[in-house]
């Protein structure tokens, strides 16, 4: 790992921030505090939100811990093609008693407003996902003791991230549960190297540049992160694994349909934002998946209120239920356990090849 990310986190664990409530103070303060390091999720939040989420962080652990920002999306989706999924979910509305949003609420998600909020109250880590930042945004950040994190899907996305001045990239591999974080979902655009496996992926990047690799990608285990630093990474990090912690703000149903034989297998769909995500396979994504255009986050929007309604309502099969690949290992852990576990198997995994054991970025 490089200096500008040395002693920020004892084991090579990072926690992956996740939208949508899963990544709450709570658990971010609690992987950091047992030697990981543990993210918050600023995605559909609002500045103040955020900010409020900080300082409770910050009042649970003296640790480091890093915050997520999705990067503006540019506004090149068919109003007519957004118009017909619209049509399309009607029936839901009707199913779950509810309302379809607003889908021209907005394409920022306030991402001036959140970066000057991190300028001013400024924190250890900053990542971000569907794009890379301009160097001004990063060196501001640099100015300020942020070490900044950009997730890339490709070699030329890490070349990108790279000379924009990030310190570091997060290499999502085809198996991560959640939204791709790839630059452009234009589905025309050339996407060399999107939809490889994670160990590919690393091999690639670690080809092209020189700065320190993030793994991610369906790792539940610690000998999966031992694999990913084999490969050339320096950290794993881990979405759907502390899903299920009971720290975890995710919902129950979420939770419990991790390991649930009805849910047996994930795929990619638009379904419910109108970017590719992976989720556990269930009736909406069925019905309505091979319709979704590529439309984000006029969909999301769209869909916001049937998701929330369906979970009201105990219906997994209405909500969007993001997974990795691995969701089958999950294990019911406290987060602080949880992380405890993970290196422990990470050294057992470092001991079967006869390497030393592996401390993380501290020894």
């Amino acid at each position: 790992m490089s200096s500008a990310l040395t002693g920020l986190f004892r084991y090579p664990i990072v926690q992956a921030p996740m939208a949508g409530g899963a990544s709450c103070p709570h658990l971010a303060a609690t992987v950091s505090g047992a030697g990981g390091l543990g993210f918050l999720a600023a995605g559909y939040k609002t500045p103040e939100a955020m900010h409020e989420e900080i300082e409770q962080v910050r009042g649970l652990t003296d640790r480091p811990f890093g915050v997520n920002l999705f990067m503006p999306q540019p506004a090149n989706a068919d109003p007519a093609a957004v118009a017909a999924y619209r049509e399309r979910l009607t029936g839901e509305a009707a199913r779950y008693e509810t309302s379809l949003g607003d889908p021209d609420t907005g394409s920022d998600d306030a991402y001036d407003a959140k970066l000057a909020v991190l300028l001013d109250h400024p924190v250890p880590v900053v990542s971000f996902t569907f794009g890379c930042p301009t160097r001004a945004v990063l060196d501001a950040l640099a100015k300020v003791g942020t070490r900044t994190v950009v997730t890339v899907t490709s070699p030329v996305e890490a070349q990108t991230a790279q000379w924009a001045g990030a310190d570091a990239v997060c290499v999502q591999g085809v198996e991560a549960g959640g939204h791709q974080g790839s630059y452009s979902d234009d589905p025309a655009a050339d996407g060399t190297g999107a939809g490889l496996g994670l160990l590919s992926l690393i091999t690639l990047v670690r080809e092209y540049v020189q700065v320190p690799i993030i793994a991610a990608g369906g790792m539940m285990r610690g000998s999966q992160i031992a694999a990913a630093l084999a490969a050339g990474a320096a950290a794993g990090q881990m979405g759907t694994a502390f899903l299920v912690c009971p720290e975890s703000g995710a919902n129950t149903l979420h939770k419990r349909a991790m390991t649930d034989p009805l849910f047996g297998r994930t795929e990619l769909t638009r379904a419910f934002s109108g970017r590719p995500a992976r989720g556990l396979v269930n009736r909406f994504l069925r019905e309505h998946g091979p319709h979704a255009p590529a439309a984000y986050p006029q969909l999301h929007h769209m869909t916001a209120g049937l998701r929330k309604a369906a979970a009201e309502a105990g219906d997994p099969q209405g909500m969007a239920l993001w997974a990795g690949q691995g969701h089958r290992l999950a294990r019911e852990l406290p987060a602080a356990r949880l992380v405890e576990t993970l290196a422990v198997e990470l050294d057992a995994a470092r001991a079967a090849l006869g390497l030393q054991p592996q401390r993380g970025v501290v020894s």
